[in-house]
């Protein structure tokens, strides 16, 4: 299944290595429509799937990695941002072109950070537009065939002022999920992404007139989310078994498997006990420690019903997290257009469902492109030699890891199959949750009161390498972390070290000065021309080990962790140029020098690629090499194994870099 090559003129790694697939989709979380790109979009999420998107082009070759992402481009946060813009003055074109004018920016903003997808669609723009509103329609109609969508009549928030219906981000309330603490409740979702029916939401006021809406029955598209609760409980026992898995996927799964209940102020007890035969059948726990007594249900139906008792009778109360009906369809205009199964007046698609199918969508735009037959989709998302890699934000798990996987799961026992092929079924998707990237220790929000940075106002201070280096070593794996750039901390005072430049100067010092120490010594010494002595044994040991040491911390997506075995590596070799490259060095003795600190450069390169890819690519540039150089079929082979014999390097004028700071903090040095 995976590559484990022999390198370095046939000398074999001795010990078991991780495995591989053939072929890899990689996803990023699709940034909405209405904004451009804040810090969290890129440091909390793309960079990390661009950086395993580059590492498996370089691990099972760049052919066979496809990495999509895009702009999600329908539903209420873009149009209710678009009609804001637009009464404000700050914007007079349609909606599209709103759509379109934020596309094109958080485009460039991938590319300044070197972030890397084979597409950055759109789900409302151009080709992919079309291809995405054909794979929606294909995918709703399949479910339905299935019996796997029911029709379900709820009460939706309406203006009695305006005189309309109320999208999804045109009503803010309270969250009624228990333990939720957010205050930004949608009509029936909050900012934290916990679910709930929309008469549940606590206090709910119109975006558009502050008044306290009305509710109006109107019937949608629902995926029969709660049957598949049995096969989500044994998958996510499959999922703790693995190391490539992290706890906080499993664990938030696991929350929302459990029966539905309501938790009651305990003030509210007495009345309770008043109106209990009023209720549908159910069991109490009493749990005296807490501030609220708990009532559990076997049906979500008794539990809804049981909310509109306690409702009328002025009980103050909290839903459990739980599984219920996973809506598909909207009255929404803007969105994709949604298949009329039973001759119903015309829906649209919900944002959500449709944006976890949107990376199918893009990966046959993709094919298409490039002059593939769209069906090859199949290769990367149905066959088990593949695999699909999700990189997401914690507050998205219920979405990519409940609502994806059931209707996946639906799919594999179609008679329909959208996946319906001799390769197999579409294959569950590995989902890399980061948790939260905080800025300056608070949850940051482009919709709250702390304002997170924009991606592209950080390259004002600092450049995409340092910023890269410093997120991918958060360790947002394993908890969150907060982002504390110097420039934006009102509380750093002048002589505090701004951790994103300490970060970057593992590259910027060390690793550089040892490139440059390399070509200059060979110009010197070499005429340019490298030294053809293979590196020392103890150099190839030492490769050896620390390439598999950080491919088995990739392999489980533990990046914090492969910058500590470069950082590492690259402070030993540092030591080694220090005491073996000096003035007095006869040439000799130069000569192999540079042939074990070439080595330990080309090394660091390879590993280095995923995460810094202007500064690696410039080396390859000098070191006039192509780009067989990152392959890892032959990564313990030194330089020469890809130049041959007698390599003259490309002249490195004086005081070139490979990796440098920011223009701004040299000025900053001065001024101190």
């Amino acid at each position: 299944m995976g590559k484990n090559k022999e390198g370095n003129n046939g000398r074999p790694f001795e010990i078991p290595r991780p495995t591989f697939p053939k072929r890899a989709v990689v996803t990023g979380g699709m940034p909405y429509g209405n904004k451009e790109l804040h810090f969290g979009h890129v440091g909390g999420m793309l960079v990390f799937a661009d950086t395993y998107a580059r590492f498996l082009r370089d691990r099972i070759g760049r052919e066979n990695v496809i990495f999509v992402s895009g702009t999600d481009c329908y539903g209420s946060p873009i149009a209710e941002g678009w009609r804001v813009k637009v009464k404000n003055g700050e914007f007079d074109g349609t909606l599209e072109q709103f759509v379109e004018r934020n596309h094109n920016k958080q485009k460039a903003t991938l590319d300044e950070y070197g972030i890397s997808p084979n597409l950055f669609g759109a789900s409302g723009l151009g080709r992919t537009k079309e291809i995405h509103a054909e794979v929606t329609d294909l995918f709703l109609r399949s479910l339905y065939k299935k019996g796997q969508l029911s029709k379900i009549t709820t009460q939706q928030f309406f203006d009695e002022k305006a005189g309309v219906f109320l999208n999804g981000r045109q009503v803010i309330g309270k969250c009624p999920v228990e333990g939720c603490t957010s205050e930004k409740g949608y009509a029936d979702e909050c900012d934290l992404g916990h679910q709930y029916m929309p008469e549940n939401l606590i206090n709910p006021v119109s975006t558009l007139t502050g008044e306290t809406p009305t509710m109006r029955p109107v019937t949608n598209w629902y995926f029969n989310l709660r049957d598949y609760e049995k096969l989500l409980q044994d998958w996510v026992e499959e999922l703790k078994k693995r190391k490539d898995v992290r706890p906080v996927v499993w664990k938030t799964i696991s929350e929302f498997l459990k029966p539905p209940v309501i938790y009651v102020k305990r003030e509210f007890e007495e009345k309770y006990l008043s109106l209990k035969s009023q209720l549908p059948e159910h069991e109490y726990f009493e749990e005296p420690k807490k501030p609220s007594f708990t009532i559990q249900f076997s049906a979500l139906t008794d539990c809804d019903e049981a909310c509109r008792v306690l409702t009328e009778n002025g009980i103050r109360y909290r839903t459990g997290k739980t599984l219920v009906p996973f809506r598909l369809t909207g009255n929404i205009e803007w969105g994709v257009p949604a298949p009329v199964l039973e001759g119903e007046e015309p829906h649209t698609v919900w944002v959500w469902p449709e944006s976890l199918w949107a990376p199918i969508s893009f990966t046959e735009a993709y094919l298409e492109s490039i002059g593939h037959d769209r069906a090859e989709w199949k290769d990367y998302w149905c066959s088990k030699d593949a695999s699909v890699y999700q990189f997401i934000g914690q507050d998205n798990i219920y979405f990519y890891g409940i609502a994806e996987p059931a209707m996946w799961m639906a799919q594999q026992t179609s008679t329909d199959k959208t996946c319906d092929s001799p390769e197999g079924e579409l294959q569950m998707p590995i989902i890399v949750a980061n948790h939260h990237i905080l800025f300056l220790d608070k949850k940051a929000s482009s919709s709250g009161a702390v304002k997170p940075p924009m991606a592209d106002d950080l390259l004002s201070h600092y450049t995409p390498e340092q910023l890269r280096m410093h997120w991918l070593g958060l360790g947002l794996g394993q908890r969150s972390v907060s982002f504390m750039p110097k420039p934006y901390n009102p509380d750093a005072k002048p002589e505090d070290s701004d951790p994103v430049v300490k970060d970057g100067l593992l590259l910027s010092n060390v690793y550089n000065r040892m490139i440059r120490t390399a070509f200059y010594t060979t110009q010197k010494l070499f005429d340019g021309v490298m030294p053809d002595n293979a590196p020392e044994q103890q150099f190839l040991d030492d490769a050896k080990k620390t390439v598999l040491e950080y491919e088995r911390h990739m392999s489980k997506f533990a990046f914090h962790q492969c910058t500590y075995v470069l950082d590492s590596y690259i402070r030993n070799g540092s030591k080694y140029m220090a005491k073996a490259l000096r003035e007095d060095t006869p040439p000799e003795e130069a000569a192999q020098a540079l042939a074990n600190l070439f080595y330990i450069i080309r090394i660091t390169g390879i590993l280095l690629h995923p995460m810094a890819p202007f500064g690696t690519e410039k080396l390859r540039e000098y070191l006039i090499a192509d780009e067989r150089i990152w392959s890892w079929d032959t990564i313990l082979e030194p330089i020469n194994y890809f130049t041959g014999k007698q390599h003259k390097l490309k002249f490195l004028p004086p005081r070139t870099d490979f990796f440098t700071r920011h223009e701004s903090q040299f000025e900053t040095e001065k001024a101190e």
